[in-house]
């Protein structure tokens, strides 16, 4: 058992995944590929899963477990006891209480591989947390991971930075209820189709493509289930681009991947949503890399970068853009935490990038064990 990242032994990572969000079980899915690619001989493994009510357990350290399989969404069940991480600077212990038990010790952690997505986890809270307690992990700090998880701030800092973005209205809580007929003017300028989403979920959840104003109450309505605060955007017409960002070494540039492209090629699917990405895999085609000319390919890696630095992100984050016909890149969104299955568009992209994906992870938490604590 490791207890320190620079001792001899290896350094031991605690694999934290599910979660309370909407995303519970795309985070399970993403964990299953880690817990099957990661090098045994170079880590020692510590799973732990976050229950949908919020409960931290023991899970198994399987990754079969963990796959989205016919259908069936993986998810972590409550069990009595609780797994407490380190509570206190100095202390890189992690326990587990058990009910009529007294506390036991699973062990300290070197690094915390955080496979959560959504609130609750992507979003800076679980991040200030491991802060509070100088544990080192993997990915964005507390503000990239919060600007980069609600889509309004996230435009907000994009836009300071002098990066692309498209047209875009804000409604929080009951602006609909008290203003419909303001709000209505104000979206119906930004013309049709409208894409109406949660600010801060992703996954595509909760997410309505609006070709007639009719729809928009409903679709304002759907997206409230998953959050209050919603996001209404202008349609943007143009290619569907993504670009993996790793952090560089050493206080070095970001790395940027070759771009990939989906391509929805079902007509049951109007965009890429939720269906499209986990349950219906014909319907999609992902093409990696891109077919795009040289020059379309430099702007867009380099979008991709500017977008990761412009909200200070760490470690890795996936860049979703739109290439519009007369080849301008405008930025939809960062994803701090990107789906990481072997199968996930991030992954891909560093693969015909020339990383495989057990040497992915490997950087990744090399970058975590490098990264200083505190005020960086």
């Amino acid at each position: 058992m490791s207890t320190s990242a620079d001792s001899v032994s290896r350094p031991r990572v605690l694999i934290l995944f599910g979660g309370r969000s909407g995303e519970h079980a795309i985070s399970c899915a993403t964990a299953g590929g880690v817990l099957r690619a990661i090098d045994r001989e170079r880590y020692d493994v510590l799973p732990i899963g976050i229950t949908p009510q919020g409960r931290w357990v023991r899970v198994a350290d399987d990754p079969d477990q963990w796959r989205i399989t016919d259908g069936r969404l993986p998810e972590v069940t409550e069990v009595p006891e609780r797994v407490l991480l380190p509570q206190e600077v100095g202390s890189r212990e992690v326990r587990v209480i058990e009910p009529g038990l007294p506390a036991a010790d699973l062990g300290t952690v070197d690094v915390v591989l955080p496979l959560l997505h959504g609130p609750y986890g992507e979003d800076g809270t679980l991040q200030g947390m491991l802060e509070l307690a100088d544990v080192r992990y993997v990915g964005a700090g507390v503000l990239a991971s919060a600007v980069g998880m609600d889509k309004h701030f996230m435009k907000v800092a994009l836009a300071a930075a002098g990066l692309p973005i498209g047209p875009y209205q804000v409604l929080r809580g009951t602006d609909w209820q008290s203003d419909t007929g303001g709000i209505r003017a104000r979206v119906e300028a930004l013309g049709l189709p409208l894409f109406v989403k949660p600010a801060r979920a992703g996954s595509s959840l909760g997410i309505t493509r609006v070709t007639d104003l009719a729809e928009l109450p409903a679709a304002i309505a759907e997206a409230q289930r998953h959050d209050p605060k919603v996001v209404i955007e202008a349609g943007i017409v143009g290619r569907e681009i993504e670009c993996a960002v790793l952090g560089g070494r050493s206080g070095a540039r970001a790395r940027a991947s070759l771009p990939g492209e989906i391509v929805v090629t079902d007509a049951e699917h109007t965009f890429y949503d939720f269906e499209a990405k986990y349950l219906d895999e014909s319907a999609v085609s992902l093409q990696c890399p891109a077919d795009l000319p040289a020059d379309v390919t430099a702007r867009v890696q380099d979008v991709a970068v500017r977008t990761f630095e412009s909200i200070d992100c760490e470690g890795l984050a996936r860049v979703d853009v739109f290439v519009t016909e007369g080849g301008e890149v405008v930025v939809n969104e960062i994803n701090t935490m990107p789906g990481f299955t072997p199968y996930s568009m991030y992954p891909r992209m560093w693969q015909e990038s020339g990383i495989g994906y057990p040497e992915l992870l490997d950087e990744l938490l090399q970058l975590a064990l490098e990264r200083p604590i505190g005020l960086r």
